[in-house]
């Protein structure tokens, strides 16, 4: 100590120190494991990657995840009470597969063992909500989606390009083609908007490469539900990107590149739109598919009126089909199979993500990349509500986590809202989820009581 100092400066000098020690985050752990989950599901390492398929990698992670937030909480900024009516309709929907599965008429081992895997959407579902608190953390689960389905993509090819319509090349749920196509559909969005958003044009030439791939990938698999979905998902996103952005470039680079892809690798695909006349020169298999497919959804309403309330149990259509086919109709597969009051839970959950955007597109004061990836959602949702028209779809988690999605950023806009005290603190927040809508006013609004 220095003659004179009488012990103030380094006691203020350890105080100072104190003070400035960075806050741990109690999340981070179960955040990274969810993170891990995310990679795992999306990007499949265990098929094109030796020696991992004898690990059971998705409930490592999910196990990890679960423990992660376990131990933090009461130490986090959300709670289970704050968790959206959508995580309850789910777990009701969930809650009806069960019952269908042990009552089924059909199978009730295998419904129920399908029923336990389906259930693994809840876990992550919630996990999502509760650990992705920040835009930040949700663009990082969104990349690494959007990240793992273009490598899938250019797995696919480079393993598959002998492969007829890339069918069986990457297991799971892009194992058909019809499904691959169907992910790369929902997708496509999220790059787009990642394209828009990159600050170098290494980053954006990287994307707009990886879109490429995505979209080659697409017109590969021969998929006619998938080429349909895409047309209507791309022009919901051309329309929020390039006319609402002003973007109008995207709409050229777009149809030039489209007719570049069809032209190269189209050729499968315009066979099986061709065979839908049963014109004995093209693909028959196709026709035959068509066939199929009429049948198989005439089944489908024969066994929603002979099993109205409980369905005959998850994945059993295939059997009571009597061809060994699912029914190439989304609505109609959760509703065979889960009965109608699962049907009515499945499009009231997907009801409200579309809700969730429709608040945030009211939302006054968004900043620039919050809007591009509010548009992005909801050209994957719209691609969904098409897509599975013409896909069976049901039990997929793409869709689910896109609905997770519109819930977690509705929540952070509200929580930021909150904090910078543009809406006075409630006791009971669900009284105040109209306010951030704003109702097209501004300032804040009345509470609602």
């Amino acid at each position: 100590m220095a003659i004179g100092d009488s012990g103030t400066a380094t006691a203020t000098d350890i105080l100072s120190r104190r003070r400035i020690l960075p806050v741990v985050d109690p999340t981070k752990t179960a955040f990274f494991w969810l993170s891990s989950f995310f990679v795992v599901y999306c990007a499949r390492p265990e098929d094109w990657v030796p020696g991992l398929r004898y690990f059971p990698l998705a409930k490592i992670t999910a196990i990890l995840a679960i423990w992660g937030l376990f131990q933090s909480q009461g130490r986090t900024k959300r709670t289970f009470k704050d968790v959206p009516k959508e995580a309850k309709l789910l777990l009701a929907m969930v809650g009806l597969l069960f019952l269908s599965a042990f009552l089924s008429p059909v199978w009730k081992g295998g419904a129920v063992t399908h029923t336990i895997d389906f259930s693994k959407v809840f876990v992550a579902w919630v996990l999502t909500f509760l650990l992705v608190t920040t835009f930040d953390r949700l663009r990082r689960i969104i990349y690494i989606q959007t990240a793992s389905v273009v490598v899938i993509c250019a797995v696919s090819i480079i393993k598959g390009h002998s492969q007829p319509r890339l069918e069986g090349v990457i297991g799971g749920i892009y194992s058909n083609p019809n499904d691959l196509a169907f992910a790369v559909v929902l997708t496509l969005p999220f790059a787009l908007a990642f394209m828009l958003t990159a600050k170098t044009r290494l980053i954006k030439s990287l994307w707009l490469f990886g879109m490429l791939i995505m979209a080659v990938t697409i017109f590969l698999t021969a998929s006619r539900a998938g080429f349909i979905d895409l047309v209507i998902s791309g022009s919901f996103a051309l329309y929020y990107f390039g006319i609402k952005g002003k973007r109008f470039y995207l709409i050229v680079a777009t149809g030039v590149l489209g007719v570049l892809i069809m032209a190269t690798a189209g050729g499968k695909l315009y066979d099986r739109f061709s065979a839908l006349s049963g014109d004995s020169s093209t693909d028959q298999s196709a026709y035959g598919s068509y066939e199929d497919r009429k049948y198989l959804m005439e089944r489908a309403i024969e066994g929603i009126e002979n099993y109205p309330i409980l369905g005959i149990g998850v994945n059993n259509f295939m059997t009571y089909s009597l061809i060994w086919h699912e029914v190439h109709m989304t609505y109609l597969q959760i509703c065979v199979e889960g009965g109608i009051p699962a049907l009515i839970l499945y499009l009231w959950f997907f009801g409200r993500g579309f809700r969730n955007l429709r608040i945030l597109r009211k939302t006054k004061n968004l900043d620039e990349h919050t809007v591009l990836f509010v548009g992005a959602l909801q050209s994957s949702l719209i691609g969904f509500v098409v897509g599975a028209s013409f896909a069976p779809e049901a039990y997929q988690f793409f869709p689910f986590f896109a609905v997770a999605f519109t819930a977690t950023l509705l929540q952070t806009v509200k929580e930021t809202e909150q904090e910078q005290g543009a809406v006075p603190p409630a006791s009971k927040p669900h009284h105040f989820l109209e306010v951030y809508a704003h109702y097209g006013r501004t300032g804040a609004v009345t509470p609602v009581r």
